[in-house]
């Protein structure tokens, strides 16, 4: 099973807007995904290398698969779920 990693911040202009994003595909795929702010999980952060915000890590049984950097589309999201 696919799980989602999502780390933002409450101060990033990008995360405000690629957030609602990652909702929607949460809702509607009933993906696993955990939003993880960085400023108060430092510790995730560190473990899963995360050097800028938005960072959206996807994993496979507990393994990354992929990672995307940045705010993207919903489709760009859903493309690297198949």
């Amino acid at each position: 099973m696919k799980t989602i990693k999502y780390f933002s911040a409450t101060w990033c202009g990008p995360c405000k807007t690629f957030k609602p994003i990652m909702q929607e595909v949460a809702g509607e795929n009933s993906m696993i995904v955990e939003f993880i702010d960085v400023d108060q999980e430092q510790n995730k952060a560190v473990k899963y290398n995360v050097r800028s915000v938005p960072t959206t890590v996807i994993e496979e049984n507990g393994v990354e698969v992929d990672r995307i950097v940045g705010s993207v589309s919903k489709e760009t999201v859903l493309n690297k779920l198949k």
